[in-house]
């Protein structure tokens, strides 16, 4: 089955420099040419056309009738996978040489608009006329500028089809060239770009992934306990804390498992118990399943934090957070939802578009959703990440998905 390609010509290969060996070609071999996309529509300017052929083009019904002339024999060429010699829909030889890129056909090298030597007796002049006589064209302009036509042999022709798919070849090697460029060079951006955020987030985590608000309500907490009642809970707090730092700073470049990612979660949760008491419910639904499946350092904590710190804090009611988590065949998914005020459509819009990012204001890690989506994305691949869902007054529910990888 034919595969029309993702890619336009024009884009892996600059019109210009089409056009330049279009040129070329035609004033080599004499022959008319143009270079067409998968449907068959010009995307260079026509070289060398005979007169015959833009007359007959000069009607609509002409031009629609050899623009599908054009896309069939481009088709024909990718179907038999080697350029083809073929008389067009008025009577002329042409020829097409497919253009393949990855496997995918983006487009075709079309030439010729030529007559072969005729035989003794054969009339390929009133074939023509018969072909276009539904066109409304005057016959006597007609004869008169097939006249024009050139003329070549058999050989001539072969030779020529044999050339443009030569110069298709190169084309698609310019093309090849191009798109590996390119994604070498996105490549090289996205490591980039991980490089760099790696290292803000590690000085994040070093500076605020237990920012100085959090910290100092924490340390608040701890020394009010240490007053009014024995040192259990204290000692609870103190070690969730101590817990947590020492997991976030450290390994903040390698995958860690679910379950640890987890055990940063529950540190954190502790604290925050203690911190807001009844006003936040908290449960950890994930299947046991899942708890060996690898994810950046740094994925669930921040978006419980976000969820409390944004979406719970602010409610003198407070409100529930739930982190549930399965299988589902070959993918990880992970949920955190809460039942907080809620997030306007358009800010969460905002959040994913990078450019109109701005420095949040309050108690956050500085890590953020774009930039978890971000570093899921450049370790699985552009399928996975984040998504988010939010009803202002109800809460927000955060999506994880990650492919099931336990090494």
């Amino acid at each position: 089955m034919r595969e029309i390609s993702q890619f336009a010509l024009g884009d892996i290969v600059n019109t210009d420099v089409l056009q330049e060996i279009q040129d070329k070609f035609s004033e080599t071999t004499g022959l008319a040419a143009v270079i067409v996309d998968p449907e068959g529509t010009p995307i260079t300017r026509t070289s060398n056309f005979t007169q015959l052929c833009q007359y007959i083009r000069s009607t609509p019904k002409g031009m629609a009738r050899c623009s599908g002339c054009d896309d069939s024999g481009g088709r024909r060429s990718i179907d038999l996978r080697k350029p083809i010699v073929y008389r067009c829909h008025s009577g002329l030889t042409d020829l097409a040489a497919p253009i393949i890129v990855q496997d995918q056909y983006i487009g075709a090298f079309l030439a010729g608009q030529v007559v072969l030597y005729r035989e003794e007796g054969e009339d390929v002049k009133t074939e023509m006329c018969k072909r276009v006589s539904d066109l409304e064209l005057d016959e006597a302009v007609l004869s008169e500028l097939f006249d024009r036509v050139r003329e070549v042999q058999e050989t001539n022709i072969k030779a020529a089809a044999d050339l443009i798919y030569i110069m298709a070849n190169y084309i698609v090697e310019i093309g090849v060239a191009n798109i590996v460029q390119k994604k070498l060079m996105k490549e090289l951006q996205a490591k980039a770009e991980l490089e760099t955020l790696l290292k803000a987030t590690e000085l994040k985590a070093l500076q605020s992934q237990v920012n100085p608000h959090f910290l100092f309500n924490t340390l608040n907490t701890i020394a009010r306990l240490a007053m009014l009642e024995g040192a259990t809970q204290t000692q609870e707090v103190a070690y969730a804390l101590s817990d947590l730092l020492r997991n976030n700073l450290r390994d903040m470049d390698r995958l860690r498992t679910v379950e640890e990612e987890l055990k940063s979660v529950q540190d954190y949760l502790t604290i925050q118990k203690v911190r807001f008491g009844e006003r936040i419910h908290s449960s950890i639904q994930v299947e046991p399943e899942i708890w060996t499946a690898r994810l950046p350092a740094l994925t669930l904590q921040p978006l419980v934090e976000n969820a409390i710190i944004h979406g719970l804090e602010g409610r003198i009611e407070g409100g529930a957070i739930k982190i549930s988590g399965h299988l589902r065949e070959t993918d990880v998914y992970l949920e955190i939802s809460d039942t907080g005020v809620g997030v306007e459509e358009g800010k969460i819009a905002a959040i994913f578009r990078e450019e109109k990012r701005q420095k949040s204001q309050g108690q956050t890690t500085g890590l953020g959703i774009l930039n978890v989506h971000k570093r899921i994305k450049h370790y699985f691949g552009g399928q996975y990440g984040i998504t988010m869902q939010s009803c202002l007054g109800s809460g927000t529910t955060i999506g994880i998905r990650l492919p099931y990888q336990t090494e």
